[in-house]
Order: C-alpha cells, then structure tokens, then sequence
C-alpha cells in the first residue's frame, strides 16, 4: 500500500463519417491499486472495427484479470474473432496495460504504435522483449513507476494524420512524444493531457478524419484531498459541529453559498470580503475568507461545474474555458477535476425560504440532486467520494 494512485483519462475521434468509433478503451480495477486497460484497434472502421476492438479489449481485459497467461490471452482472442477474408488477419491490434500496487506496469503491445513513457515530463526508452505468439510478435515491457510518471497510450490514427488522405510522415511516434513533452505538466490530469493531444491531432486532420483516433493517458500521482461545503445545517445548532469537522481535514477548502460563508466567517473569526470581478456574467463572483480556498456562490454556480463535469466525461469540448477562466464554476472545476483524487462533501440540509419558488429552479430537491449527480461524475473520473450530510 502507497500514498499513490493512477489516473486515466482518453479521448477518441471518430473517422469521418462514422458513428462509432473503431477503436476501444476498456479498463477493470482490482481494489484501490491494481487496473487493467486495453486500448484496441479494430480493422477497418464503422461498426465491423467497433465490434471486433470491443470483442478484443473485452476479452483481454477480462482474462488478464483472471490471472491467465498473455499467451493463452492472445490465443483465444485470435481463435474467437473471425479472420478477414482479404487482410487474412483475425483480430484487432492491441495494447494491453497491467498496473499492480500503482507502482508496477506490465505492457502487452501488438502493431499500436509504441506507448509514450514519461518520466519527469521526458520521454524515456523502456526495454522490450519479443515474444512470438501465434506467428504474431508481441511485446512485453516491465517498467517501474515512479510519482508523476505518465504513460500515453495511442492507436494509429494518433500518427497517421493528413489533409486529403495524405499522411503527414513528419508527425510520427517520436514526434508525438516531443509534444507530449511540451504539453506536460504535473499538475495537468491524465484526460487533459488526452484532450490536448487529441485536439492536435483533430487539427492536423484539416476537419476530416481518416482514421479513428485514440490516445489513453494513465498518470502515476499523489493522492491529493479537497473538501467542499454547501448550505448550511438543517439544525443550526449543528452549525460549529459541521465547521469543526470541515476545518479539521487536511487539503484545499471549498465553501459554496453565502450563508454558509457567513456561517464559516463566524467560526473562524474572519471577515467575507467579496471580488467584484466577473470572468464571466452568467456566474456570481468569488469572495474570500482567510483560512479558506475557495469562496463561491452556490447553486448557480454549482450547475455550471455539472455542466464542465459532463461534458469532462464526454468531448472535454469545454477544457479551453474552465482550465483558464478565473470564475467560481471554473476554479471549482480544476481543483476537482484536476488537483483532487478524493473529494469530501459536506451538505447542508437547510431548506432556504428564498429558493423555494419553483421559477428559480434552485429549491432543497434541486440542490440535493445536483450533488448527487456530481459526485456520480466525479466517481466515473476516478475520484473516492465521501458525502456527509447535516
């Protein structure tokens, strides 16, 4: 057991004209600190490549999980898959990632091009040992992770981009690591980084994809708490009890709402002073209270971080605006989508007379489903969630 943990995060693009995309990400964990992730290139495109990516990631996944060797894995899915009458080929290409103790990877790698390793924002060469399985070379690579160590996973569409069909020769493996090396940031999540290289790609593409794109980043990192509050208690007796056990967890502070600032200005003897200044009209300014990180409005801005949390699982479409903007809905965004991989919540119960009128859309059962539905995201990103209720 360590104080590390992975995060994961791809980003896809169908070829053009296509509704579903030829290549696949499936991923199974084993508790806290073993995963397994397939990227699979299935042949051609549409939905034959779909199919057999899926088949392929499924069964690998699947049967790795199980502990079978990689050679019967590779066996029984070039025996279930059915044999392209012109390519005489069977399945899709892979690369299949075995992470134990979030310190340990096993790469499985058949015709993707090369992963991407990482190591202190530098792209590193890592050994590989051939195997022959099947009249298919493979390869297999042990690599020891350290914190911050990212590898990127892709498939061929990530080197094979162009403008009218011609391929950019220029814009190959090594390339693309180099550009991962001018992207990189420790502090930038592993689907950020899958959105910024995928965006490159789409760009290089002219419009017009060729060849369904895959990258699949899988960072190594601390584990990294942040706490958010919002309304205040049903009781307020209740009121220092909930601010003691808020204050007292270690991490970054989050307060939403102005009477719970007030409420947490109080307990801390601090004054709430509000910043007048608007990043954007649609969302109501921060304040600050010392001793606190963050201090927003509630629930309008709120349904604008659920809003970035959606889109964050889908297209991250919106990462150019809540990665730079200064707004309250923006700042919450990086800190929990970015910075946190456990995020406690602390909510309160009270019913405001204010927001009660159904015009407004903000009444106690909106409040409490937005929470809900937000930490379900949070969870599909890879966040432990904690919800305390008072």
């Amino acid at each position: 057991m360590n104080d590390l943990c992975v995060d994961i995060g791809y980003s896809s693009l169908n070829k053009h004209d296509e509704q579903l995309c030829g290549d696949q990400v499936v991923m199974e964990r084993s508790g806290d600190d073993d995963v397994i992730i397939v990227l699979a290139d299935g042949m051609g495109s549409g939905v034959k490549a779909n199919i057999l990516a899926t088949l392929t990631a499924k069964i690998l996944t699947t049967m790795m999980m199980s502990g079978i060797s990689i050679g019967e894995c590779v066996s029984t899915v070039a025996a279930t898959l059915p044999i392209c009458k012109v390519r005489k080929a069977a399945y899709s290409t892979f690369t299949a990632l075995r992470l134990t103790n979030n310190s340990e990877a096993e790469l499985i790698q058949y015709d993707n091009p090369d992963v991407v390793v990482l190591k202190n924002g530098k792209s590193v060469d890592y050994p590989k040992t051939a195997m022959m399985i099947d009249e298919k070379t493979v390869y297999i690579s042990k690599i020891h992770l350290a914190e911050n160590d990212v590898l990127v996973l892709i498939s061929d569409g990530v080197i094979h981009t162009g403008i009218d069909g011609v391929i950019d020769r220029s814009w190959n493996r090594d390339v693309v690591a180099g550009f991962l090396e001018c992207i990189y940031d420790s502090e930038t999540s592993a689907k950020s980084l899958s959105t910024l290289l995928i965006n490159e790609c789409a760009v290089r593409y002219g419009g017009k994809v060729m060849d369904d794109t895959t990258v699949c980043v899988v960072k190594n990192r601390k584990r990294r708490q942040v706490n958010l509050m919002i309304g205040p208690p049903a009781d307020k007796k209740d009121d220092d009890k909930m601010m003691s056990l808020f204050f007292a967890k270690e991490g970054k502070s989050i307060i939403c709402g102005g009477t719970t600032a007030s409420i947490a200005s109080r307990f801390l003897s601090q004054e709430v002073k509000t910043v007048l200044e608007y990043d954007d009209s649609d969302i109501p300014p921060v304040s600050e209270i010392r001793g606190v990180d963050l201090v927003t409005e509630g629930v309008l801005t709120m349904n604008r971080v659920m809003d970035y949390a959606q889109d964050f699982l889908s297209g991250n479409s919106l990462y150019n605006k809540w990665c730079y903007l200064n707004d309250g809905a923006s700042r919450i965004a990086r800190l929990l989508f970015e910075e946190a991989t456990d995020i406690n919540f602390y909510v309160g119960e009270a019913v405001n007379p204010a927001h009660q009128d159904p015009a407004l859309a903000i009444t106690f059962k909106n409040k409490m489903r937005l929470i809900m539905e937000l930490s379900e995201c949070l969870k599909k990103m890879g966040k432990k969630i904690k919800i305390s209720y008072f």
